[in-house]
């Protein structure tokens, strides 16, 4: 199967746009590994206030799916401390 056609198959909006791994890397790993982990909390939680407030005028659920995924995120890396 060729690799655009893999691409197109498992294209999902929310957890794992294919617009986000460019370069090889997921945008959100390279986030993490060049911020502070206080830094790193801080783009997390702005990425859920960017998404719930746009949310009527841009993508509707969509958005509110992917602030769903920020907040669980932040919500996954304040756990672990």
């Amino acid at each position: 199967m060729s690799e655009q056609l893999e691409v197109y198959r498992t294209y999902d909006p929310i957890n794992h746009p294919t617009h986000y791994v460019t370069g090889g890397i997921e945008t959100i790993d390279f986030m993490k590994a060049k911020l502070s982990r206080e830094g790193f909390e801080g783009y997390l939680a702005g990425n859920v206030l960017k998404y719930i407030s746009r949310y009527r005028q841009k993508n509707g659920v969509e958005d509110l799916k992917k602030a769903r995924w920020y907040l669980d995120r932040l919500i996954e890396e304040v756990e672990r401390g």
